[in-house]
């Protein structure tokens, strides 16, 4: 049903290195794949088999909205692969969405997955809606109406869905009331990000946010950035992973020296008052409309190139691209967000030697999280708050100190260390499966 993926190739089955007008999510995420087939010297047949999803589906999603009328939404689910276990992946609805970004997230779930452990394969799914559009009932009627039209590939142990964003709980209750409606079996295990009362987990809202912050710790210290609690941070997002690092960072003492949403880029080189900003947009859905104190309004150009020790993208992919990483002054990169960093923005960031921690390893509390979730519901018991934090801690340093094993072996980039050992895991897990005639 779909067309076959947008991405241009070479004699013998890899692509070509994407035009400077061509940077998009997924041609990122084959690049950081392509390096690692070639570093681990992946068979020409395994390369064919991973590079492509296993599966996409394709819906139709009626939605009878609140004036009474009928309204068509495009809606898919890629599931990418499955070598380690079930599919596992978010539902996103968006107005903007585009099937090949639906494939690079499910790749990128794959690989995330492998690398941390988790024995779970990559899926994404979409519904082409605009939100702000949407009334809640309507937004209700999409998510169960494209659930439904998935009953029989969405399962526990087939395909896991997740919430793209940590406040996607409602979303998420929706699918798992539609899936318990249409089947036999006990569906909550088939739905992660639920609410705390359908079985939720906790620590949900801030999990990414809380790996990002075990990571920040390990590799500030492997690069000598300074002393916990002295760091210099510009956060791009103030959303769930964005605003909740800042807190996470703000409390633990370190200045968080800028911070950006939508609507505005503020900056005080003195440290912002987080609290008072997360507080606003709490209350309001957004940052302030105007700076307060010694704080300024920035463009979004500008705050890219603020000064610091760390540049954390939290909102978006592509945010630090070729024509911006020559201007980047952050002493290293956290990519919160998944691929904010273009592959030709990459290059020219080793050049200027300024290290990037990739966001498969970087941001994946989340699906730690979604992972837990699921053990929780199939066992039928809740572990306590500090236990899910401790465990969660432990996945991320577990990560981390396996990536910088594979780093030292090959002597490359922690984003070219992360791939292969993903993708390594992913391929062995294939290669034990054999090929189903």
């Amino acid at each position: 049903m779909a067309p076959e993926h947008d991405v241009e190739l070479h004699e013998g089955g890899f692509p070509s290195t994407p035009q400077l007008d061509e940077e998009t999510p997924f041609r990122t995420m084959m690049a950081n794949f392509d390096e690692a087939a070639r570093r681990i010297g992946l068979d020409e047949q395994e390369y064919k088999i991973l590079r492509k999803s296993d599966r996409e589906i394709a819906v139709s999603v009626p939605v009878q909205m609140d004036d009474g009328s009928i309204q068509l939404f495009d809606g898919y689910r890629i599931q990418h692969n499955a070598g380690l276990g079930p599919f596992h992946g978010p539902l996103r609805v968006d107005g903007n969405l585009k099937l090949t970004e639906l494939r690079a997230l499910a790749a990128w779930m794959t690989w995330k997955c492998a690398l941390l452990g988790i024995p779970f394969g990559g899926a994404a799914g979409g519904i082409v809606a605009d939100r702000s559009k949407l009334s809640h009932t309507e937004l209700e009627r999409a998510v169960r109406r494209w659930t439904a039209n998935l009953i029989g590939t969405i399962g526990p142990d087939r395909d896991v869905l997740t919430p793209e964003f940590a406040d996607d709980a409602d979303l998420m209750a929706w699918a798992l009331d539609t899936l318990a409606g249409h089947t036999d079996g006990a569906a909550n295990s088939a739905v992660t990000g639920k609410p705390l009362e359908m079985g939720g987990s906790a620590n949900q809202e801030d999990a990414v946010a809380r790996g990002l912050h075990v990571i920040l710790r390990l590799a500030s210290a492997h690069f000598g950035l300074g002393p916990v609690g002295g760091l210099s941070v510009v956060i791009q997002g103030a959303g769930v992973v964005g605003g909740n690092l800042a807190r996470i960072l703000h409390e633990e003492g370190h200045k968080v020296v800028g911070l950006s949403d939508v609507h505005i880029a503020l900056h005080d080189p003195n440290g912002l008052d987080v609290p008072e900003l997360l507080k606003h947009r709490f209350a309001h859905g957004r940052l302030p409309d105007e700076a307060t104190g010694t704080a300024t309004v920035v463009t979004e150009e500008e705050f890219l190139r603020l000064p610091c020790d760390v540049l954390a993208p939290c909102a978006i992919s592509m945010a630090v691209h070729s024509r911006n990483a020559e201007f980047i002054q952050a002493r290293m990169i956290l990519e919160g967000a998944h691929g904010p960093v273009s592959p030709r923005a990459d290059k020219i960031l080793i050049r200027r030697e300024i290290p990037v921690v990739p966001d498969i390893l970087a941001n994946g509390g989340g699906a730690v999280l979604a992972y837990f979730e699921w053990i929780q519901n199939r066992t039928g018991y809740a572990w306590m708050e500090e236990v899910v934090a401790a465990r969660l801690r432990r996945y991320m340093r577990e990560a981390w100190d396996g990536v910088r094993e594979i780093q030292d072996e090959f002597d490359c980039t922690l984003r070219a260390a992360t791939h292969i050992m993903a993708v390594r895991r992913v391929s062995e897990a294939e290669s034990a499966r054999g090929v189903y005639a």
